[in-house]
C-alpha cells in the first residue's frame, strides 16, 4: 500500500488498538517508521442485541496480533493493557513508552467507552440494535474514556513535550456525530463533542511548541460491528454516504501527524 511520507524516528502512542480503527493506525503509523505504543483493555461482555459476535470477541482480545504483525514488518510495537477511565493510567502509558520507546510525539485519542444509550421511547434503533435509557453509569463510562482519558493523555504529552523543550509534536482525535448530537447514541456523541472541543482547545494552546491538533470524523466504519441492517441504513440515508474501511481512516490519521500536514490544525477532517 503507498504511504503519505516517511514519519521515521517518532514515538506514537494509541489508544484502543487491538481492533479496528486504532490498529489500524497502528499499522499505517508503523509502516512509515514509527515506533507504536498500543493500549487496549479487554472487554468481556457480549456484543449489544443486533450486533454480530465477532464484534464482541474482538474488543475481547488482547493486542499481542497486533504487535506481532508490526514487528514481522520490521517495525517496533510495545502494547500495553490499560483501563483509561483510571487518571493513573495516562502517564503511566508514557512512562512505559519512555522507558520501551521514546518520548511520545504523536498521540492518537481513538479509545471509546461506548455504549448506545438514548432519551428515546424505542428500545431498537433502525439497524435493530438494542437501546438503554441514559443513566449515570453510562454517561460515566463513555465521559471516562472519550473525554476524561482523552484530555489527561492530552496533558500528559503536552507537560512532557514542554518540559524536554521539544517542538515537533502531533494530537489526533477519533469523533463521531456532529452539530446536531448523535441521536440514539447520545451520551457517546456528547463526549465526543466534549473531546473536541479539547482537541481544538490544544491546537491553539500548544501550536507555539510546535504541536499540532486535529480530529477525524471517519463515516461508518466497518470495524466488526457492521450489519446487513447496518448498510441499509447507510444505503437509504440522505446524511451518510458510505461505509468505509478502517485503513482508510488510518490513511487520513498517517496525513495528520506527517509533517506534509504541519501547516493543518484546529480541523476537525471529515470524512463521507
Amino acid at each position: 500500500m503507498a504511504t503519505s511520507g516517511d514519519s521515521s524516528g517518532h514515538v506514537a502512542l494509541v489508544t484502543g488498538a487491538n481492533h479496528g480503527i486504532g490498529a489500524a493506525v497502528a499499522h499505517a503509523l508503523a509502516r512509515r517508521g514509527v515506533a507504536v505504543l498500543i493500549t487496549y483493555l479487554r472487554l468481556d461482555e457480549p456484543p449489544a442485541e443486533g450486533t454480530p459476535a465477532v464484534y464482541g470477541q474482538q474488543r475481547s482480545a488482547g493486542a499481542d496480533a497486533v504487535v506481532a504483525a508490526i514487528e514481522a514488518n520490521g517495525g517496533r510495537a510495545l502494547a500495553v493493557e490499560a483501563d483509561l477511565a483510571d487518571p493513573a493510567a495516562a502517564p503511566a502509558l508514557f512512562d512505559a513508552a519512555e522507558r520501551e520507546l521514546g518520548p511520545v510525539d504523536i498521540l492518537v485519542n481513538n479509545a471509546s467507552g461506548w455504549v448506545q444509550d438514548t432519551f428515546g421511547a424505542d428500545g431498537h434503533d433502525a439497524a435493530g440494535r438494542a437501546m438503554a435509557p441514559v443513566t449515570a453509569e453510562s454517561f460515566r463510562r463513555v465521559f471516562a474514556v472519550d473525554a476524561m482519558a482523552a484530555a489527561l493523555l492530552i496533558g500528559e504529552l503536552a507537560r512532557r513535550h514542554v518540559a524536554r523543550g521539544a517542538s515537533w509534536g502531533r494530537i489526533v482525535g477519533i469523533t463521531s456525530g456532529g452539530p446536531d448530537g448523535f441521536p440514539s447514541e447520545v451520551s457517546y456523541g456528547a463526549a465526543k463533542a466534549a473531546q473536541v472541543n479539547y482537541t481544538l482547545s490544544a491546537a491553539t494552546e500548544l501550536a507555539a511548541h510546535g504541536i499540532t491538533a486535529n480530529l477525524v470524523n471517519p463515516p461508518v466504519t466497518d470495524t466488526g460491528w457492521i450489519t446487513d441492517a447496518v448498510r441499509e441504513v447507510v444505503r437509504t440515508s440522505d446524511r451518510l454516504v458510505s461505509v468505509a474501511h478502517p485503513d482508510e481512516v488510518a490513511e487520513v490519521v498517517a496525513f495528520l501527524v506527517s509533517d506534509a500536514a504541519r501547516l493543518v490544525t484546529g480541523n476537525v477532517v471529515g470524512m463521507r
